[in-house]
């Protein structure tokens, strides 16, 4: 509290507000009652130079200028000065403004001379021709300042004002300016602490504003207008506020990239590891038989022409497995590292679909499996035609190759929105909910007995995968108590054209 702004400038003001209320006091207190009598003596000295005007243009004795000078008679009466002016010679009244002259003419003849001799006066001032002193009536207890003395025409005069106590009259003058000056004080020492806090507020919302910066808080901001030295400030703290959030946001994106970087490579390492035990296990078997076949071939095992077929027919096989398998690693290896180009067209996902079923129809005739699809009107979605028809093959070949029970698989299509949903469904055995994060996990396979069966690699679903994500769409699967429903979701091409978007697979 003691260092704060906004007290220490309160404190000074007041502070130096009281050091001047005392100095005034100081100078009024010495100072006022000659200042006083000052301008009460520069009044009577103008009367008098005006009475000496007066007497020049006047010299018979009759002074009917000053009787007829309104600016005289008002200036009298404004600083409560009486005159009056006796004839030299018959000692009579010539001239007078007060209310009682024959007053005035006694103090003029007798007065003036009888205190002065009694010592109850004081000479202020001594001209060549008039004398100008304070004089105490102890009677009344009323001070007076008076000038007495001749004119230019030797006539007599006598100027006086009545004058209060100079020492009362300071005293009561500086009693009202205590009381002033502490009243001033006080409203003064509120309404600076009012203003010290509009001007530190401020300031204060700039320490807090540095404090959340030093805490790495960039969200709060100057707020307080101003066109000052402390707005400018706020406004350039603000600007250094953004300034620093970028960088150490680009230094933390950086530092991400980098973690990244290290990531991926160590990631690279591992797939690379597990690339080369995957493929070395599934080459493993096919490479097995194919040397035993041709073997037995070469030994002439059988020499009957249908039993050569059958070796014959097993190494085909067995290598167009191999054959498949290598492209379709090719495929997934292109997709994953954006080797692969993906064009963007519009194309009738209906037509697609029709297609693809057209080309299975004689697998699952075999399989007797009954596939539906009611989709008769064309729907236009935005892809990659080729990669879209890969997605479908996959789908439908493995609910062909795990189509079990009523053997039913469904194909549909539904609109939402700005998207469209290819959804297969096939009847059979759910998957396991331990493994249906794996599935799209190359070389993972869930039943590896019943893929090895039908020639699976566990690559499908992976290809899958990397092809939606190539065009930023979604793909999941989900669980049924009498079958497995595998989806996928493009962008619908009865709008614009899509923008590309960051999506996350969704299970």
């Amino acid at each position: 509290m003691k260092k704060s702004i906004k007290v220490r400038l309160t404190a000074a003001y007041v502070t130096i507000m009281c050091l001047s209320f005392l100095v005034i006091l100081f100078l009024n207190s010495s100072f006022l009652e000659e200042y006083y009598l000052a301008k009460k003596t520069d009044s009577l000295e103008y009367v008098q130079e005006r009475l000496d005007e007066a007497s020049k243009v006047n010299d018979n004795g009759n002074y009917a200028s000053l009787e007829n000078d309104y600016d005289f008679h008002n200036y009298c009466s404004e600083k409560n000065i009486s005159v009056i002016i006796i004839n030299r010679d018959s000692s009579q009244i010539v001239y007078s403004n007060s209310r009682d002259p024959k007053s005035m003419y006694a103090q003029a003849l007798f007065g003036t001379m009888t205190e002065f001799m009694q010592g109850t006066h004081e000479i202020i001032k001594q001209g060549d021709n008039y004398i100008l002193e304070k004089s105490v009536d102890n009677g009344r207890f009323t001070d007076s300042l008076n000038m007495v003395g001749t004119l230019k025409n030797m006539n007599s005069f006598l100027v006086t004002t009545p004058i209060q106590s100079m020492k009362d009259s300071a005293q009561i003058s500086n009693l009202f300016y205590l009381y002033v000056g502490i009243g001033t004080v006080l409203v003064s020492s509120l309404i600076i602490w009012f203003i010290s806090r509009k001007i530190t507020k401020p300031l204060q919302e700039l320490t807090e504003l540095s404090k959340k910066m030093a805490g790495l808080d960039f969200n709060a901001k100057y707020t307080s207008a101003g066109e000052d030295e402390i707005g400018i400030l706020g406004a350039n703290l603000n600007i250094m506020s953004d300034e620093l959030e970028q960088t150490i946001s680009e230094l933390k994106t950086a530092n991400n990239e980098l973690q990244k970087d290290i990531e991926k490579k160590n990631q690279i390492d591992e797939m690379r590891k597990e690339f080369l035990s995957n493929v070395s296990h599934e080459l493993k078997t096919p490479i097995a038989l194919i040397q035993g076949y041709a073997e037995g071939l070469q030994e002439c095992i059988n020499d009957d022409e249908e039993s050569r077929e059958f070796y014959c027919d097993v190494i085909i096989d067995e290598a167009a497995k191999m054959n498949t398998m290598v492209k379709k690693l090719l495929t997934l290896n292109q997709l994953e590292f954006g080797n692969d180009q993906v064009s963007m067209e519009r194309f009738n996902l209906t037509e697609l679909i029709k297609g693809v079923l057209a080309s299975t129809r004689l697998m699952a005739d075999q399989k007797g499996a009954g596939i539906q699809f009611v989709q008769t009107d064309p729907v236009y979605v935005w892809g990659d035609e080729f990669k879209v028809e890969e997605v479908v093959t996959n789908y439908v070949s493995n609910a062909l190759n795990h189509v079990d029970y009523e053997k039913k698989i469904e194909v549909k299509i539904q609109k939402k929105q700005n998207l469209v949903r290819v959804s297969v469904f096939n009847t059979g055995d759910p998957i396991p909910e331990e493994d249906i994060e794996k599935i799209w996990i190359k070389f993972y396979k869930v039943d590896k007995a019943r893929t090895r069966e039908y020639g699976g690699s566990g690559i499908g679903l992976s290809i899958v995968k990397a092809i939606m994500e190539s065009m930023n769409q979604k793909c999941g699967v989900i669980n049924y108590e009498n079958g497995v429903e595998f989806w996928f979701e493009l962008q619908s091409g009865d709008g614009q054209i899509p923008q590309p978007e960051n999506r996350q697979e969704e299970a």
